[in-house]
């Protein structure tokens, strides 16, 4: 008998999560997903995104990303986990501390994008605190919005019998 259990929260990582239900296959949204050039039209917490190398993206791809998260202006990551239709996870190269996790769950004709962000809060309980009421709570918006995004982009190229997102 399998127990599942909440993951605990790390000590001194501040975590933000969203989940949305997606009216298309899994297979379109994670092609959606993996074009990571892409990912500052819709996902509004990062500035800009590219794949590093010139590698089609997979395991061990490294990422550079500009974000609004607390920390460096331009950040390292490298992909750690990579299951075609269903994952994409990435780890900072310097930290490990940073993370960000995109999953899909495929339901019938539809999926469910789930994104969970993690960065470091230093200063322990009281910047944790500190961080969730100032800026934890805008990139927490700034998250949920963005995963609404993802929505209908994904919806839209689905249904869509022009091609005015093609270069989105």
């Amino acid at each position: 008998m399998a127990i599942l259990r909440a993951e605990v929260p790390r000590q001194g990582v501040r975590t933000l999560n969203a989940t949305v239900d997606i009216q298309t296959d899994a297979e379109a949204a994670f092609a959606l997903l993996c074009e990571v050039e892409k990912w500052p039209v819709w996902l509004s917490l990062l500035k800009s995104a590219e794949v590093t190398g010139g590698a089609p993206l997979g395991p061990a791809s490294e990422i550079a990303l500009r974000t609004n998260i607390p920390g460096e202006a331009q950040q390292l990551f490298e992909v750690d986990r990579y299951v075609t239709n269903y994952q994409l996870s990435l780890v900072g190269a310097y930290s490990t501390r940073r993370r960000l996790d995109f999953r899909l769950e495929r339901k019938t004709a539809r999926c469910k994008l789930t994104v969970r962000i993690e960065y470091p809060a230093y200063g322990g309980k009281v910047a944790l605190a500190y961080d969730a009421i100032g800026a934890g709570r805008k990139l927490s918006t700034q998250l949920e919005q963005s995963v609404v995004h993802f929505k209908h982009l994904a919806e839209y190229k689905r249904n869509a019998k022009d091609e005015i997102l093609a270069d989105f």
